[in-house]
Formats: C-alpha cells, structure tokens, sequence
C-alpha cells in the first residue's frame, strides 16, 4: 500500500519483503529535517529504496550518502584502483566495464555477479550502499535484493537451531564476481561475524552470509558446514524474498547491508555500463 508521509513525500513497496520507491523529491538540493527523518524511516523499514529520475554531482551523492551516517572509505587499497578512480573524490567508487586502451575504468565491469554483502569480509562492514546510474545497457546489468529479515523468519527451525549463536567466515578478493573465479587481487582481507545479525537500529535478526563471500563456520569443518551453508544461502536467494531492479538513467538506489544480499545478472559486453558508489561506514556487528 502506498504511503503519504507529513512532508509529502509518496512511498511505493516494490515486492512484499524488500524495496520501496520514493517519490517526490528532487535529491540535488539540501533536504529539510523532516524529509530526512521521512527517508531515514522508509529506508529501516524497506531495506532497499529507489529514487528516479535524479541528477547529481558526485558532491550531491556524497551530501546525499551523509543523510544516514558517515561516508565509508573505499575498501581497495589505492594500487588496486581502475584508471577512472582519479576522477573521483574520496569515498566515490566507479563501476563500469566502459574500457580505455583496453582497460576497464571502474570496478567490476563484466558479467553477473553473485549474492553478497558489501565489506561483510572487513571487521566493521559497512551499514548501507548507494548506486547512481550514468549509463546503462538496453538489456540486462539488473540487480537483485534478497531479504535477510524474510529469510531469518521462515527459516528451518532445526538449521535455525544448530547455527544460532555461531559466526561464519568471510573472505573476498577484489574484483571478483563469481566465488573461485581468477578476476579478483587477493584482498588477505578477512572476518568473523555472526550467521545470523541483529539490526542495531530494528532490533531484527536477519541472516547474514552470502554465496560470494561466506566460506565456511568457525568451529566447524567444512565438512559439516559447507551442506548447512548451501541449504542457508538457498533459502536467502527465494524469489520470493527477492526485488529485481531494471536500472535506468538517474535511479538512485540505497540499500542496507545489515539486512539484505545483492547480486548482478549478466549484461552485454559491448554495451557501456557506468555507475556511481558510495558507502554508509558502519559499526561493530552485534550479536
């Protein structure tokens, strides 16, 4: 059902458990308190939101990122930069397969992508992302929300149970899109954090591994993990927990990455692709 907040601003669910559209600001001019407070709520209580028809300068997206908390730092180290990163202020990130003497300008340029949490394999993750699109392909390069509150609700209970309590491993080398493929830079980056994340802000528990990145249980060999992993990640990527995003020019997406995975499907390769991220910096997981 569509919502009317005080300030006027018109809020439309996408799918039953994640996304909503927000209608009715123009997000190139400073934003008033109460539309603030109204995009904030919207954003705890959809998970993913989208904003369309939107003209920003990378100044605008970062006021816009800083309206639900500090801007992150990108997680590559500066030698790991595409050639397009010199253009960018700091806490921007260039995502394209647009390529310059053969090298691709931005990060992660090709291809499908699979389910993940960004920075879930540093120690404090990063609590919402923000994409701005600039080109896109005529088909194809959608993006997919997967519910982590859904999931955790209608979880087997006996799964439930034998992983309460427990904390997965993380790892992720830069770069890649599919788990074991030979497009990242090893990263040495890794993390323990619990499988399943309550919301600091909600109070919600929601699971929190993803097929990409997830590797294993600790305290668990791989062995006994691994099947309760697979069973973990099919129950979170359900169609039915899921928003698939058509992208097109000046959408605006912000999603929580406390509380949901993401994913890419495949695109042309000879189409151009650009998009601008920022990051919301995040705290200490909580149990």
């Amino acid at each position: 059902m569509n919502v009317m907040t005080k300030s006027g601003l018109e809020v439309i669910p996408l799918s039953r458990h994640i996304g909503a559209e927000l209608r009715g600001l123009d997000l190139s001019k400073p934003l008033n308190e109460a539309d603030v407070a109204a995009i904030n709520k919207a954003w705890l209580d959809h998970i993913v939101i989208l904003f369309r028809g939107q003209t920003l300068t990378q100044e605008d997206q970062i006021r816009l990122t800083e309206y639900f908390g500090p801007v992150g730092a990108l997680g590559r180290p500066p030698k790991f930069f595409p050639p397009g990163f010199k253009s960018l202020l700091p806490g921007v990130m260039m995502i394209s397969n647009i390529r310059e003497n053969g090298e691709p300008i931005g990060a992660l340029p090709d291809g499908e992508m699979m389910f993940h949490h960004d920075m879930i394999h540093h120690a404090l993750p990063h609590d919402g992302t923000m994409l701005y699109s600039l080109e896109i392909p005529d088909h194809g390069g959608d993006t997919l929300f997967a519910s982590g509150y859904a999931a955790y609700e209608t979880l087997d209970p006996a799964l439930k149970a034998r992983l309460e309590g427990r904390r997965a491993i993380h790892v992720y080398n830069y770069g890649s899109t599919q788990r074991g493929d030979s497009r990242g830079v090893d990263s040495q980056a890794r993390s323990l954090h619990p499988v399943f994340r309550t919301h600091d802000r909600t109070g919600r528990k929601s699971t929190y591994v993803n097929r990409l990145m997830t590797v294993g249980v600790e305290g668990m060999d791989d062995a006994e993990s691994a099947p309760m992993l697979e069973a973990l990640f099919d129950h979170t990527e359900k169609p039915e927990f899921v928003y698939t995003h058509q992208w097109r020019v000046g959408d605006v997406l912000l999603w929580d990455n406390r509380c949901s995975t993401h994913a890419r499907t495949d695109f042309p390769a000879d189409q151009r692709r650009l998009m601008l991220r920022t990051t919301v910096a995040g705290n200490v997981v909580p149990v």
